[in-house]
């Protein structure tokens, strides 16, 4: 029962400061369930993102769903999840009368230039750390080595920069104007399937 608090605590806190959507997020779920509270290995973590972006819903909330289930069952699921929205609720509702009493005035038009700038840097953080985690199953640049890089991981990231906009339509000569992201995602995921297999 104590897991199961804390994870709605820490949940309840990142879903209060997840300034700048999904991806602004990763950063800080990974500082709280892998750094600070060492519940999850970077590993996992790499899969639990994974897993997120690929099921319908907000990433933060399908991460919290995830994380929470790998730590302590269905309960564990249902304390994260409550966690991470009702932050967003509160806090939106929050913001929300206050933009309405001040949202046109000096300071608020700063604030949000701060905000803007903080999240992009959060959201290329994430990148980072996906690209990290994928490419070296880690994110502890202290631990890369060329040797270590995932030459099948990086095919794979290549052909999904090149495939939709490049190379299908040079193959079909102009026919198909590209490659939709589900299409993307099937091809990579069953070329990945057969790499790793």
């Amino acid at each position: 029962m104590e897991l199961i608090a804390k994870l709605f605590g820490v949940f309840l806190q990142i879903g209060c400061f997840s300034i700048g959507g999904g991806y602004a997020v990763i950063s800080l779920i990974q500082n709280q369930i892998v750094g600070k509270y060492g519940w999850l290995t970077e590993k996992t973590f790499g899969d639990i993102i994974t897993i997120s972006q690929m099921t319908p819903g907000p990433l933060a909330v399908n991460a919290s769903t995830f994380a929470g289930f790998q730590l302590a069952g269905v309960w564990g699921a249902a304390a994260a999840t409550a966690g991470c929205v009702a932050g967003g609720i509160v806090l939106s509702l929050l913001l929300y009368v206050f933009f309405k009493k001040k949202g046109n005035s000096f300071y608020m038009t700063h604030l949000l230039k701060g905000l803007k700038a903080a999240s992009t840097g959060l959201i290329l953080s994430a990148a980072g750390t996906i690209l990290l985690l994928t490419f070296w199953g880690s994110s502890d640049i202290g631990q890369l080595s060329l040797s270590g890089i995932e030459i099948r991981s990086v095919a794979l990231f290549v052909s999904a920069l090149l495939l939709p906009r490049i190379i299908v339509p040079l193959f079909t000569k102009g026919k198909v104007k590209g490659l939709g992201p589900v299409a993307l995602m099937l091809l990579t995921g069953a070329a990945g399937f057969f790499l790793y297999h």
